[in-house]
């Protein structure tokens, strides 16, 4: 279980997150949401160590991690998918998977993992991570690196980003398959992710505004406004 206990982070004097309190379970689907500059993105980022919390705890079943870098909490189990996947001129769709896993996969298991993000391993085992890959290609192929990790808890930044010819519905089946085997925070807009959430929070101004299941989430995003109508997807 990760928990966050008063954590604060400003920069150049303005304060983004303010007494961040949040525990998030082992197999469980966790959504934060919010409007634009909320803090979303910075908070992910301060529970993998991309950034350093200006003050309060962040606890890995029960050991402080705050201070402890990338490498270590992803040793510990965490990891992270980006918002705007990061291209890797030269390395292949096969390395990045055998690096995330520590290990050189065989033909099956590179092609099973391949196949849950609705990629085929014969036509993109030995594709490079560069330009020529489309943001959706990437998003996919940052999903299964993370998939390969056998992480205990997945950290994604708006996973549904730049999907394009794969079923949105198969990216929400995935995640609650991977529920099974992992804690999942997921920051998003998309209604349709909020379903299958468990907790659903809502940010504002850096502040947690509530911890909500999804038709008490739903039901206050109507009344409030608090993100847009069209983020919002039945």
């Amino acid at each position: 279980m990760l928990e966050l206990i008063n954590v604060n982070y400003e920069i150049d004097g303005k304060k983004i997150l303010s007494n961040i309190n949040l525990k998030i379970d082992n197999n469980k689907i966790m959504i934060i949401t919010g409007p634009n500059g909320s803090g979303k993105s910075t908070l992910s980022k301060i529970i993998m160590g991309i950034l350093k919390p200006t003050s309060g705890k962040i606890l890995w079943n029960g050991k402080d991690i705050t201070n402890m870098s990338i490498d270590k909490r992803s040793n510990f189990g965490l990891s992270y998918a980006f918002q705007q996947p990061v291209r890797f001129k030269g390395i292949t769709v096969k390395d990045i998977i055998d690096i995330s896993s520590h290990k050189e996969n065989d033909i099956n298991t590179i092609s099973n993992i391949l196949n849950e993000v609705g990629l085929n391993y014969s036509e993109y085992m030995n594709r490079e991570l560069d330009d020529k890959l489309s943001g959706g290609e990437l998003k996919r192929i940052e999903i299964a690196s993370v998939i390969a990790r056998k992480s205990k808890l997945i950290i994604l930044d708006e996973p549904e980003a730049g999907i394009d010819l794969w079923s949105f519905n198969d990216l929400i089946n995935l995640f609650v398959n991977k529920k099974k085997e992992s804690g999942l925070l997921i920051i998003s807009h998309q209604q349709k992710l909020f379903k299958i959430a468990d907790e659903i929070v809502l940010l504002e101004n850096g502040m947690i505004k509530s911890c909500e299941n999804y038709i008490s989430i739903k039901n206050m995003l109507c009344c409030n406004r608090c993100v847009k109508k069209e983020n919002i997807y039945e």
